[in-house]
């Protein structure tokens, strides 16, 4: 998307004001001061979540106990659920209060009433620990720009048919709150945590509200209207810095990317740099125009040198990461020319030098890196120019972790992490997506780092609906895996206890066969719904005993009346378990005949044995196999055969793995397969892995991918943070090449 830098898309909050009727059809000057506020709030409201995150983190980390944690820990997931839904409920409700304030005066408003505080039905106590809050939060806004919240109501006043004061203005604080209010309503959380985000509202969307009202003024004073009204006054950026809340003694500070002195800050970043400046010393002077000095050097201006790269930025080739583009080598050719044409030997400066070389020293380890993918490494490497060009402008890029432009790199090879050399990546809507984030950078940034940011925050809200579908699927893959091997677990119990009553019996080949191929299905129904401590597993069991007891002969005279009493009731459990399994009716059928029959002749034996005569068997079978149930599909494994020691150094690694590690398998020659571990099925000893949509790729027992190790056909991927991994290694060569 290559829109200008200033501009972000709406999406569906917008409201088309020319589609609205014609009743409240809004003044064009009115329409500017609506869409330029709703660029501000919809920019505050996405650094609110971004933060929101961290702070909620942070606090979850410093509970005391596992509820508080847990309790935090749930926000973080109910707050990245609902985030899309309530950035777009409150550009809804205020689009929505445009619109009313721009219908004839002939009827009540029907909008309720502001703050309207029973939204989220909380308790009492709850209700005024919040009402005191946006008390507060309201009172502090006019106490400090109710003069130009004033003025912009008189201003709008003269627009509007319908009377306004300060606190039905659409941009007032009191309507501010209560869209975000109505906008929330849906999030599940503690009253302690509504109060946080709440405090995250006060400080990333209303502490900038002088710049709202002074915007909208300025809007209207173009236009004409009411221009002789005395401006407000400006408030500092120290001002307006001190007006941030300061948490109490009681409440855990909320962490933010932007510190509350900045000179502490300056003094940390030049700290940092400074130390990485004294490790590059050695590498200083290598960069130079290629001529013969005709004078003393001159150092080029940072200002001359960011056009110069500008310059560069434009013709970065549509390179693959086995390419060389030697940045380096490209601006010494400029420098060259720049300094013939000028009769001035040309160099950079020391500093600016010294960035270069690190940027320089970081592209070549991410290039290098056997974590990410080729693909990707094609991308990335045409980042080089913009993210020195950022360097060059913040040495802040360095020493915090969440500068916009650090997090972004990070961001997209962490996304970008289960790329595999199978997927067709360029029909891949993450790749897609990555593509035009290098394509908006290298055609619209030129020294604004603020497009960094407005590309973060598009990229997080994509990533992250991407990482939820994911994260679905993936989770029905898991719950798939578990219920597969509770079956395993029922199939080798039903084994078990069928083996235990049938190995070394003659028995009719009738009731083997039942027992083998339908009662076992009974047996596994029972197991997986009612567990192996059930009376039902104990009946179903009972009737097995029953059924191999009324088919055996018996010397005990009185076991003919026992034959006589258990026959109806096994007959009748019997039918009842086979019809639960749905087993085949004629096969049903057929067996009760064949069983009638045996109980027939059971009964005629006994009755001979009491009169002395003798009567005909059927024919029986002894059992001498053992009785083995497989799934639809299963077939055996050969890895389950094999056996390693205890401190193999494949197993060792194995061990190591942790469910959400992502792992690289050399399938072939050609093609290797990125998958994670989704999960490790304790009873099965099976691995599951997942590709990065959350399908199931590879299922590997804990002995078979120790293998895999041993041969080193599968591999660890590191998922750490890529700058922050790239940084580590070249600040570690460079005290290397120090010390030497």
């Amino acid at each position: 998307m290559a829109n200008d830098g200033k501009v972000v898309s709406l999406n569906k909050a917008a409201v088309d004001h020319a589609s609205q009727p014609a009743s409240v059809r809004l003044p064009v000057v009115l329409l500017q001061v609506r869409d330029k506020a709703a660029l501000q709030l919809k920019q505050a409201l996405q650094v609110l979540f971004d933060n929101a995150d961290d702070t909620l983190f942070e606090m979850a980390d410093r509970a005391l106990n596992n509820v508080d944690q847990n309790t935090f820990f749930e926000a973080m997931r109910d707050l990245r659920l609902k985030r899309k839904s309530i950035e777009r409920g409150f550009l809804e409700k205020f689009y929505e209060s445009f619109v009313r304030v721009g219908q004839y005066d002939t009827v009540e408003a029907s909008a309720p009433p502001p703050l309207s505080y029973d939204k989220l039905a909380l308790v009492p106590n709850d209700e005024l620990e919040r009402t005191v809050a946006l008390d507060a939060m309201v009172a502090k806004v006019l106490s400090r720009d109710s003069f130009a919240l004033g003025q912009l109501t008189t201003r709008l006043n003269v627009l509007l048919t319908r009377r306004l004061d300060d606190s039905t203005n659409p941009l007032g604080p009191v309507m501010l709150c209560d869209y975000f209010l109505q906008a929330g309503r849906s999030l599940g959380v503690e009253i302690k945590v509504k109060l946080i985000i709440l405090k995250l509202f006060e400080k990333y969307v209303l502490t900038d509200t002088d710049q709202l009202y002074a915007e909208a003024n300025q809007l209207l004073i173009a236009a004409g209207i009411l221009p002789e009204l005395k401006a407000a006054p400006a408030r500092r950026a120290a001002d307006r810095s001190s007006d941030r809340p300061r948490p109490s003694v009681a409440e855990p500070e909320i962490r933010t990317d932007a510190p509350s002195k900045p000179a502490q800050r300056d003094e940390s970043v030049q700290e940092v740099f400074g130390a990485l400046q004294d490790l590059l010393h050695d590498l200083r002077g290598s960069m130079a125009p290629k001529m013969e000095p005709p004078s003393e050097a001159m150092p080029i201006s940072t200002s001359d040198l960011l056009r110069l790269l500008s310059h560069l930025q434009q013709y970065v080739p549509q390179q693959t990461p086995q390419n060389d583009y030697d940045l380096r080598q490209q601006l010494e050719q400029l420098l060259t020319r720049v300094s013939v044409k000028s009769g001035k030997f040309r160099v950079v400066g020391v500093v600016d030098e010294d960035v270069i070389n690190l940027i320089a020293m970081l592209f070549e380890f991410i290039l290098d890196d056997r974590n990410l993918p080729d693909s990707l490494k094609a991308l990335i490497a045409r980042l080089q120019i913009p993210m020195l060009k950022v360097a060059v402008l913040d040495k802040s890029f360095f020493s915090r972790g969440a500068h916009p432009a650090r997090r972004l790199l990070n961001e997209i090879a962490s996304a970008a992490m289960g790329w595999g050399s199978r997927d067709d990546y360029q029909r891949d809507a993450l790749y897609l997506r990555i593509d035009q984030i290098v394509q908006r950078l290298l055609n619209d940034f030129v020294d604004d780092t603020s497009l960094f940011s407005e590309l973060l925050i598009d990229f997080l809200a994509f990533s992250n609906d991407e990482r939820r579908r994911s994260e679905l699927l993936e989770q029905r893959t898991r719950d798939a895996e578990e219920g597969r091997a509770r079956a395993d677990l029922a199939r080798h119990l039903v084994e078990k206890e069928l083996n235990s009553r049938l190995l070394g019996r003659t028995l009719p080949q009738v009731v083997v066969n039942v027992l083998q191929d339908a009662w076992s299905r009974v047996l596994l129904l029972v197991c997986l719904k009612h567990g192996a401590n059930s009376a039902e597993w104990q009946a179903a069991l009972s009737t097995v005993d029953d059924l191999i007891w009324s088919v055996e002969p018996h010397d005990d005279p009185d076991m003919r009346m026992r034959l006589l009493e258990l026959v109806p009731g096994l007959l009748k459990s019997l039918r009842d378990g086979l019809t639960s399994t749905a087993f085949d009716p004629f096969a049903t059928s057929e067996f009760f005949s064949q069983l009638e029959v045996l109980h027939v002749q059971a009964f005629q034996r006994e009755l001979a044995t009491v009169e002395g005569t003798s009567a005909g068997d059927d024919s029986l079978v002894q059992v001498v196999e053992e009785i083995v149930l497989t799934a639809p599909g299963e077939t055996t494994d050969g890895e389950a055969q094999v056996r390693l020691a205890d401190d193999d150094p494949g197993l060792l690694q194995v061990d190591k793995l942790r469910v959400g590690s992502w792992v690289e398998l050399q399938e072939n020659d050609e093609f290797k397969l990125r998958c994670k571990l989704t999960a490790i099925i304790e009873t099965s000893g099976k691995y599951v892995f997942v590709n990065r949509t959350g399908m199931k790729v590879l299922e590997k027992t804990r002995m078979g991918l120790a293998i895999e190790f041993r041969r080193g056909t599968v591999r660890v991927l590191d998922d750490t943070l890529l700058f922050d991994r790239a940084l580590d290694s070249v600040v570690t060569n460079l005290r290397k090449l120090k010390a030497h």
